[in-house]
């Protein structure tokens, strides 16, 4: 993708239309997050076992690799403006479900709920990434792509804490272990996910009116350019699928991310056990957010000390080798230990997921944009991970679960030796990465 000189008038009118673009960073990186405190609340009030559960995770990632090659096409058909604001309205659409299913009493309606939710993210992350490279000088394209995902990890590391408040408190959730559930309370943690939802869909809602708002500048600001995105759909995969590392590469991102989300959907209930930290569901689920700001604080450091002087293939073997060890560590340490561990994982997943990207797009073969194209649909790992860590929880334990992590992270530490030592394939830069 190519940019046009940026004049100083120009600059400032692009920085104003930056800024409103980083609330959508924010707003997807708080709604992914989400889903965890809300799996720990949907296990205890339908009574669900760790693999039904984690259907929830699966009806939520599986949209990366249904929708995001429609994805491209929408983008490119409507531009970006208008593709932002029709994925915040499917967002807000999917919020609306989840009253839905609570009224009816009916799990299959929540995963359709999710389904729809994370459609828009996708196409919001298709439209917001490239967009946000291009709001201002060509030399500053990456670090308000770093500041953008900053802001995407800001909304990861709070929202486990807020919504725990929300969902985890009160109703049957107040029950002292043992005690009996009634009707009304568990009729009232149902209420919960409505008011929760509801607000999330008012805040979507708001946003999207602010978008539509500033609409004309955004358009301004990239004339010409969503025809590039075509370039990274079913055509463009296919190309990349020729190529080794961006297959081991789309592995890679696969293995990361089923990793990262498995872990943050079973820490609520983990942490929750009496044999690691023995504490209420809501408490359990606001230290998760120890989970997601470590890998925020780690991405900073990560890129402003680490990066600069440590090879990128090197590093990430290493913070990926050391997350196969707190994973083992966890599987195998009694108390309250365990459970240090787990967080700690988050400190070392921060820079995977762009050290993974970056690496791939060098040293495959296929252009960038197809390269691109096949990371992203590697997301999807966030769905398949979780179902197995979920049918092992089932008949061995949390514990025993992370052993599934841990093999995905000994991987990712080999594909991360591996790079190191391997030739970048010296192609042009043809298109930006879509970052996560």
């Amino acid at each position: 993708m190519t940019q046009r000189p940026v004049t100083d008038a120009q600059a400032n009118g692009l920085g104003a239309a930056f800024a409103s673009i980083t609330t959508l960073f924010f707003a997807w990186g708080f709604i992914t997050v989400t889903v965890d405190p809300l799996i720990a609340t949907l296990k205890a009030i339908y009574k669900l076992s760790y693999a039904e559960v984690m259907l929830t995770q699966f009806a939520f990632f599986m949209a990366y690799g249904v929708i995001s090659l429609p994805a491209a096409a929408l983008v490119a058909r409507l531009g970006y403006p208008r593709a932002i604001v029709t994925a915040l309205a499917i967002m807000v659409a999917g919020c609306l479900c989840m009253p839905l299913a609570t009224h009816v009493d009916t799990f299959a309606i929540v995963l359709l709920a999710m389904f729809i939710i994370a459609s828009g993210i996708t196409i919001l992350q298709v439209a917001a990434n490239p967009l946000a490279a291009l709001l201002g000088r060509p030399e500053r394209s990456h670090f308000r792509l770093t500041l953008s995902q900053a802001l995407n990890s800001l909304g990861t590391a709070i929202a486990p804490y807020l919504v725990s408040s929300v969902l985890l408190a009160g109703g049957m959730f107040a029950v002292t272990a043992g005690g009996a559930v009634t009707v009304q309370q568990r009729t009232e943690s149902l209420r919960h996910i409505d008011f929760a939802f509801l607000v999330i869909a008012a805040m979507i809602g708001l946003l999207a009116l602010f978008i539509w708002s500033v609409r004309d500048r955004l358009t301004r600001a990239a004339p010409g350019e969503n025809a590039n995105l075509v370039s990274a759909g079913a055509a463009g995969v296919a190309l990349a699928l020729r190529s080794r590392w961006a297959l081991l590469g789309a592995l890679a991102i696969f293995l990361y991310v089923g990793a990262e989300v498995s872990i943050g959907s079973t820490l609520t209930n983990f942490l929750h056990r009496d044999d690691v930290f023995g504490v209420a569901l809501e408490r359990a689920g606001k230290f998760v957010s120890f989970y997601w700001g470590g890998a925020m604080i780690g991405r900073f450091v990560g890129s402003l000390l680490l990066m600069t002087r440590v090879r990128a293939g090197l590093l990430l073997g290493v913070v990926a080798a050391i997350a196969a060890i707190l994973c083992l560590a966890v599987s195998q340490t009694p108390g309250a230990a365990a459970g240090w561990a787990a967080l700690s994982i988050g400190c070392f997943n921060s820079i995977m997921f762009p050290v993974i990207f970056t690496l791939t797009l060098e040293r495959s073969t296929a252009s960038n944009a197809a390269t691109s194209g096949l990371l992203c649909m590697a997301i999807v790992g966030g769905a398949v991970l979780p179902l197995i860590v979920g049918h092992i929880a089932d008949l061995d334990g949390l514990r025993a679960a992370y052993f599934v992590p841990m093999l995905a992270y000994a991987c990712i530490a080999v594909f991360g030796v591996a790079a190191a030592r391997a030739r970048a394939a010296g192609k042009p830069v043809d298109a930006p990465s879509l970052a996560h």
